[in-house]
């Protein structure tokens, strides 16, 4: 066998190998990725990365320690190089951290023929899905689609055929907007530009929804205490320090409720019949609280919670509070009444005059505190979701 044979059968396996091993790469926290991919070629880890979600892509890159990294972007094509260097420079979870090289732009005077040619060389490197048109100084002036490609005359200019002033993204904005904005454009790809219309990178659709479904997929596991980072595939050492501290700090506000109640023990003491209820009063204005926490959360995850709502979206939480509060505060007074008059106490109207009274400011408070935990956790610049339920 020729060098040329060994080398495409080295090449065809090495490929297999890394289809093969994807979907275990995927399925890992970055850190861990990071570690099982230290073991293979740095052309092998280019070509998983490219692979891959470009979000997760730039977070299993910077997982790598930097002596490994610097040789694996070294061994990337140039555009790839610069493009993942670009990409760093922007915050977690905006279109900017998404983005892929758009390798097939033209001038717009170059002809129909000539671009098809550069064409058939480019899908080997890339899935080719639309030609980018720039001028001089890289600024985007349209878009050029397969079909129009193919119906157009081989002596025309690309700028005869171009869509003009296409719909593009821009790299600072976050994947909430960037879904909002999208909405109604369902495109394969989209071009990413620079408030001056410099054309820096393009996002795929898939990628973009995918990317955000798993943000929206991982916030539930935040909400108790489980970090973003672990995964099914995950060591129990790494859960067990993911997990174990919010238990700790949960652990002392649980401490610091049953103070409370300890502070009126001899009250407990005298009206055994208080304590049958207080389990249904803390379920109930934890639940008013949990709803609360939800609408808020999911208010910041679709990224309605605009500037200015805030103090309306507290008054809204804490009045349903009120209401709901009062509302089953009835029902269990009426319980209570009932339950007092069997056991034979005399003071069932009293007893049920303060569960009405404590389910109503419980489930008014917890409301309050529900859509103010998260506002403030955002404030101070910590994920609204990682402790929000905890607290």
């Amino acid at each position: 066998m020729d060098a040329d044979s060994q080398q495409v059968l080295e090449d065809v396996s090495a490929r297999a190998q890394i289809k093969a091993l994807l979907p275990a790469v995927v399925d890992k926290a970055p850190k861990e990725a990071a570690k099982m991919l230290l073991d293979y070629p740095d052309n092998f880890i280019v070509e998983m990365l490219q692979l891959m979600n470009p979000n997760q892509a730039q977070r299993v890159l910077e997982c790598l320690p930097n002596d490994r990294r610097q040789k694996v972007l070294a061994a990337a094509e140039l555009p790839t190089r610069q493009q993942w260097a670009r990409n760093e420079a922007y915050k977690e979870n905006t279109v900017g951290q998404m983005m892929e090289p758009p390798l097939a732009t033209f001038p717009p005077t170059t002809l129909v023929a000539q671009v098809v040619e550069e064409l058939r060389l480019l899908v080997g490197r890339a899935l080719i899905t639309y030609v980018f048109v720039i001028d001089e100084e890289d600024r985007l002036l349209g878009v050029v689609a397969m079909r129009e490609l193919l119906l157009a005359s081989p002596e025309q200019r690309i700028e005869e055929v171009m869509i003009r002033n296409p719909f593009y993204l821009t790299p600072n904005t976050e994947l909430v907007e960037a879904m909002r904005e999208t909405m109604l454009r369902h495109y394969p790809v989209y071009p990413v530009c620079e408030e001056d219309g410099r054309l820096v990178g393009l996002v795929r659709g898939q990628m973009l929804f995918e990317a955000r479904t798993v943000e929206l997929s991982l916030q539930a596991g935040s909400m108790v205490g489980v970090e973003k980072e672990e995964r099914l595939g995950t060591k129990w050492t790494r859960s067990f320090s993911y997990r174990h501290p919010w238990l700790q700090a949960n652990l002392v506000l649980s401490f610091i409720a049953a103070g409370v109640v300890g502070a009126f023990q001899d009250t407990v003491d005298r009206l055994v019949v208080l304590a049958v209820f207080l389990p249904v009063i803390i379920s109930q204005s934890s639940n008013s609280g949990v709803q609360a926490l939800a609408v808020v959360l999911r208010s910041m995850t679709l990224g309605e919670l605009r500037a200015g709502k805030e103090y309306p979206l507290v008054m809204k939480e804490t009045l349903l509070g009120l209401v709901n509060g009062a509302l089953t505060g009835v029902s269990a007074a009426v319980a209570m009444y009932i339950f007092a008059r069997i056991q034979g106490g005399g003071d069932a109207g009293w007893l049920a005059l303060v569960v009405f009274l404590a389910m109503t400011l419980s489930c008014l408070l917890s409301g309050t505190v529900g859509a103010l935990v998260p506002l403030v956790l955002r404030k101070l610049g910590t994920d609204p979701a990682a402790a929000s339920s905890i607290i």
